[in-house]
Parts: structure tokens; C-alpha cells; sequence
């Protein structure tokens, strides 16, 4: 164990939970990053409860919960006719320690491993720190990188490409990135306006389904966060104006005042599975293997779990002298998941919330009524976009 190393490429919540797994367990680890330090902006915001079971193990998710809002409730909403259905996640009690949804900003987690990860000599960090391409062989992996500007090397006995969706590591090893590119933007407006005192019985978590612009309300301590579509045509200036950002708030509530907003961001979304996870001493987790529009907040959670599973197998090889082919298992499993859940889901998501077809859209909202309304039913829905049965499908797996 003195004499394994791991290179993990990329600073985000994967690479950084990938990191804190194995340096806990002895290993010694380097994590690479392109940026020049831990990202602070307002991606990813929320946990699902069995991410928080996992977190909890590292002393993590207390901290977590004192600087979130727990949503116990998510909502189903009508644009014009309000809430559809409402689902109680304490119908999770028994399956999770954790039966709520934590709205939290990503970096809070980031900050917390990293603070860690300090205190650690065994764990080393380079900042600006960018992959140019991976070679391997039978017994290491090397990156050859450029780190502030200078030629490096760096050799470790495996590496884990956590590194995003323009992966380097992923497209140095050759590995495609199967799947599509909505033609339309998500727009997403952060604003410290308070919608819960204008609109009746808002949750915490609200997912707006309307066939002309759908949207969804997720609140973060300080702020709402208001995600909008995009029309294929509009330019980036366009949709990021503050005429078009007002045009699309006033018509979700009209307000006699204009609206404030703190954070305005555009992005192009995807869904996008990598043909392989594994290939020889190299591995990819997170956005570096699959990508997928964020509706029902899968996209953090899941990269969590691939960290999280990858990390047990390869503890499994280094200190319990298990066979390395049970690395294998870790594609397996996970990329399995990526298709049949997480990608699926959200695209089903996606097509339920945009539905035009006036007969299609009442069938998906009598359905939503009648799932809250029965407790089985409810708590069955729940395990799903919980992703309690993503992973339990995951564990059955061979």
C-alpha cells in the first residue's frame, strides 16, 4: 500500500470523493486540476439521500446539512395550474439515513474534502494543472501534463479521469462518447427574489411542466435558481440579456418591480454515455463518462456513486488481493446505470415537462396524482428518482 499511487485528474466533487476514499485508506494520491483552484460557481446543488449515506461515512454530510436546506418535499407543478403532485421523501425512512434532499451548493463539498485532503502528506495537488495525453502499459499509467505553463510527467499505478465533459483523459485513451446534443440551451437565473411568498405551497424543489416554456425552481439558501429552456435560434447575447432575462421571469410571475438577478449562466446540455469506463489501468467517473441534462439532479449524484464504487474495487485489489478483473465489474455496473437510469430518467424527464400534446400532458398528470396519493406507490417513485434503485440495481450486477 506505501507504494501505490493514484492520479486523479480533475478537482471536482468525483475526483475530489475519489480522492478522499483512498487517501483515508493509505494511498497515496495526486489529484491534478486544470483550473487554478477548487470551482466556486453555482453548479450542481443538490444531494440525494443515499449520496448522503455515502458522505456520511467520511464525517462529511453534518456539515453538509448545516449549510443546506433539507427539502423534504419535491412538487410536480403546472405553470398555470400549481401543484400537480407532491411527494414526501420521509416515505424513505427505513431505506436511507437520510430521507430528504439536501440543496447545497456543490463547492461546499469540495471545500470540506479538500480541507481534508490538506492535512494528508500522502496527498498532493497541482493546480493549472492540464492532461495532454495518458500512456500505459502492463504495470503504470503515465500523463504527460502541462502544469503552470511547464512540461511534466507524472507515472501512478492507475489513474481516474474525473476531469469533466471535454475529458482529456477520456479522449486521449480513443474512448468515444456516445449519445446526442439537444438542439435548445438551458438557461439557468439565480435571484435572491423570495417566489415562495407569491406562489402557493412551494417546495424547495419544484419541477414546472408548461407546453410553451417549462422551468424548474430549486431554492439554495441564498438564492432561487429558475432554469429555463431555450429556443434553438436565440444568440448566447440574446438569451443572457437582461431583457430576455426579465421577459422570461415576469412571464413565470409578473412583478410590479424588475427582478434582481446574481448569476446568469448558458450551456449547451447532453446526453452522452462513454463506450468504455475501463480500459487497462486507466478509468473514467462523472461527467468524464456520462453526461445528461439535469432534470431530476442525477448528473453530481451519480458521479458521486461511480467514485464511490470504483474506489471499493480498487481497495478491494490493493489491500484485500482481490483479482484485478473485478475492476471490470466497475464498468459494468456503472455504465449499465449511466444508460438504463440516469440517462434514461432524465431524458424521460425532459420529454414529460416539455409534453405539447394537450391528452398526453393530462395522462402524465393524472398518473403523477394518483402515484402521491398512494403511499406504495409514492415511496416506489421516490426509490426511483432518489436513485436508491439505480444502485441497488447496480449491486446486482456480476
Amino acid at each position: 500500500m506505501k507504494n501505490t499511487h493514484i492520479l486523479i485528474a480533475g478537482a471536482g466533487p468525483v475526483g475530489l470523493v475519489a480522492a478522499l476514499v483512498l487517501a483515508r485508506a493509505g494511498v497515496q494520491v495526486t489529484v491534478v486540476e486544470a483550473a487554478a483552484q477548487l470551482n466556486f460557481d453555482l453548479r450542481a446543488s443538490t444531494f440525494h439521500p443515499p449520496t448522503l449515506d455515502m458522505l456520511a461515512r467520511y464525517g462529511l454530510t453534518d456539515t453538509l446539512v448545516a449549510q443546506g436546506l433539507v427539502a423534504r418535499y419535491t412538487q410536480q407543478r403546472d405553470r398555470h395550474e400549481g401543484v400537480i403532485a407532491e411527494f414526501d421523501m420521509q416515505l424513505l425512512t427505513g431505506d436511507t439515513d437520510h430521507p430528504f434532499r439536501l440543496q447545497c451548493e456543490q463547492w461546499k463539498l469540495t471545500q470540506q474534502i479538500k480541507a481534508q485532503l490538506d492535512t494528508m502528506p500522502h496527498v498532493a495537488f497541482h493546480f493549472l494543472a492540464r492532461v495532454e495525453s495518458v500512456t500505459q502499459d502492463g504495470e503504470r499509467v503515465r500523463a504527460a501534463l502541462t502544469i503552470d505553463g511547464a512540461p511534466h510527467e507524472i507515472e501512478a499505478d492507475y489513474l481516474i479521469g474525473a476531469d469533466g465533459a471535454w475529458s482529456a483523459v477520456r479522449r486521449s485513451m480513443g474512448i468515444e462518447f456516445e449519445g446526442y446534443t439537444y438542439p435548445e440551451r438551458f438557461l439557468v437565473i439565480s435571484t435572491d427574489f423570495e417566489f415562495a411568498d407569491h406562489l402557493p405551497r412551494l417546495s424547495y424543489v419544484n419541477y414546472c411542466s408548461d407546453p410553451e416554456e417549462w422551468c424548474v425552481l430549486l431554492r439554495v439558501p441564498t438564492l432561487w435558481r429558475v432554469l429555463f429552456p431555450t429556443q434553438a435560434g436565440e444568440s448566447d447575447e440574446e438569451c443572457l440579456s437582461d431583457t430576455s432575462v426579465e421577459r422570461r421571469l415576469q412571464k413565470l410571475l409578473p412583478q410590479p418591480q424588475s427582478y434582481r438577478t446574481v448569476h446568469r449562466t448558458l450551456y449547451k446540455v447532453h446526453q452522452r454515455v462513454a463506450q468504455q469506463f475501463r480500459r487497462g489501468r486507466v478509468f473514467l467517473a462523472g461527467d468524464s463518462a456520462h453526461i445528461n441534462n439535469p432534470l431530476g439532479g442525477m448528473g453530481m449524484n451519480g458521479g458521486v456513486h461511480d467514485a464511490m464504487n470504483l474506489t471499493s474495487k480498487l481497495l478491494g485489489v490493493l489491500q484485500r488481493g482481490e483479482s484485478e478483473s473485478v475492476l471490470d465489474r466497475y464498468e459494468r455496473q456503472r455504465r449499465t446505470i449511466a444508460i438504463e437510469y440516469i440517462n434514461a430518467s432524465t431524458a424521460r424527464n425532459k420529454r414529460e415537462i416539455e409534453e405539447r400534446d394537450p391528452v398526453e400532458r393530462r395522462k402524465t398528470q393524472d398518473a403523477l396524482r394518483a402515484t402521491a396519493a398512494d403511499p406504495a406507490q409514492s415511496r416506489a417513485y421516490l426509490r426511483k428518482t432518489s436513485m436508491l434503485d439505480a444502485l441497488a440495481r447496480a449491486e446486482a450486477i456480476a
